[in-house]
């Protein structure tokens, strides 16, 4: 079996070719015995006729010549008279026919051979003229010793038109594989022409969608990692400024404290870009464990409030929490909704003014337990709702305009949410800022 889809295009069609001849002759074979015996019989027949009629009126040196003339045609005459052959070979049946004035067209079996047989009754005396001619043979050697160069031409021709067909099959598929390598080589511009059939056109298509998508994640992907690095650098150089200031002694003992104390905070800050970093890998890796129980969402709200409710001090933003009156049972990792929550009110206390507010509700929803994290500050346009959840998306859009963090928080919060079987949206705020609203599923236990 060839290994190239061209080999094995042309071996079907040569095969296709060599059937279909073959199918052919067994199928014509019997038709053209049957249509030969036929027109023999037919022949036969009409010849007895007139045998019949010139031997009734020829003198006999005629009669001689016409039964050399049948003879020479490979035609044997018997006159029957009285009921008696001139000479044996006959089947009775048939001599009984003549005698009884009947007209004969039939086959028989005459000195161990097939023959046609046909006859004719002469007037009077129980009389008449038989001729018998060898049932048609050989036909079917004849067709068969025909098919070998049938069979010739129809291989070539299914050569031929394999070929061709394998050409044209091929040769997208082999554009496929030929951008499909350069793709895996890292060209992202590499572009196929979308051209018929529709199933190649199909194929340029994909590729061509994937090169682009591949070409944009990728860009993506670069402007994530600047970012990434570039919020890794700043309190990396922090830190080494104030240990060089250390270890020069250009910091005295009284200012030792507060050296050591921005140095902490900017390695609590290290610590949470890269805490985000491996969760946000393992997210999409899809193996970050979450264990799923029954938790009632106004609790778990009413807790991230009393812990952010010292950020809130009189001179900053002002925190309110919504709660209901009675329990919303969801079904969620308490631990990583907790994380989810404390991400949005951390991005948003980054870039609320004082005296604006901050609002942290729960309510049940159709699909779920909803909890809104809602802020009165710059917040978001339309466009930036539509990739407020890409890695680095807002903080490329803001970095230069007000406080931005890694660019991780609202994806993390994004893949979390979803790893938990909920969904969260970005909008606008009735306080005029961003507002974000993470469902949640209900627990099995509570009929809604």
């Amino acid at each position: 079996m060839p290994r190239t889809f061209a080999g094995r295009a042309v071996l079907v069609t040569a095969a296709t070719a060599v059937i279909s001849v073959i199918i052919t002759a067994l199928v014509a074979l019997p038709i053209a015995v049957r249509s030969a015996n036929n027109a023999a019989r037919a022949d036969l027949v009409e010849k007895s006729a007139i045998a019949v009629e010139l031997l009734a009126t020829e003198r006999p040196a005629a009669r001689e010549r016409i039964v050399a003339r049948l003879r020479d045609d490979g035609i044997a005459l018997y006159l029957v008279r009285r009921g008696v052959p001139d000479h044996p070979g006959l089947p009775a049946r048939v001599v009984e026919q003549i005698a009884a004035g009947q007209v004969v067209n039939t086959r028989g079996v005459v000195g161990g051979k097939a023959v046609l047989i046909a006859g004719s009754p002469l007037s009077g005396n129980n009389a008449g003229v038989v001729l018998t001619r060898r049932a048609v043979s050989g036909t079917a050697a004849k067709v068969l010793s025909g098919v070998w160069i049938a069979l010739l031409a129809g291989l070539l021709g299914g050569v031929g038109a394999g070929a061709l067909l394998a050409h044209f099959i091929a040769r997208p598929l082999r554009q496929a594989a030929f951008a499909a390598a350069r793709l895996s080589a890292g060209d992202r511009t590499v572009r196929l022409a979308v051209r018929p059939p529709a199933e190649a056109a199909e194929l340029a298509a994909a590729l061509n969608q994937l090169g682009a998508a591949l070409q944009v994640s990728e860009g993506r992907e670069r402007e994530f990692l600047l970012s990434v690095s570039h919020e890794l650098r700043t309190p990396l150089a922090t830190i080494r400024g104030y240990a060089e200031a250390l270890a020069d002694g250009v910091v005295e003992a009284d200012g030792a404290a507060k050296a050591g104390e921005t140095m902490l905070n900017e390695a609590d800050r290290l610590d949470r870009l890269i805490s985000d970093l491996l969760v946000l890998s393992r997210l999409e890796a899809a193996d970050l464990p979450v264990h799923i129980v029954a938790v009632d969402l106004a609790d778990v709200t009413g807790a991230a409030g009393e812990a952010w409710a010292p950020r809130c001090t009189p001179d900053g933003p002002s925190l309110t929490v919504d709660l209901p009156a009675s329990p919303v049972l969801i079904d969620t990792d308490p631990g990583r909704i907790r994380q989810v929550i404390d991400g949005l009110c951390e991005n948003a206390l980054r870039v609320l003014p004082p005296g604006t507010p901050l609002i942290l509700a729960v309510r049940a929803g159709e699909r779920g337990g909803v909890v809104e994290v809602r802020d009165g500050g710059p917040g978001f346009t339309d466009e930036d709702l539509a990739v407020a959840f890409e890695r680095g998306a807002l903080q490329q859009r803001y970095r230069h305009v007000r406080k931005t963090g890694s660019g991780l928080g609202l994806a993390l919060a994004a893949r979390l949410v979803n790893r938990l079987g909920g969904t969260i949206e970005a909008g606008h705020a009735p306080e005029g800022g961003a507002m974000f609203s993470i469902t949640l599923p209900y627990t099995t236990r509570t009929q809604r």
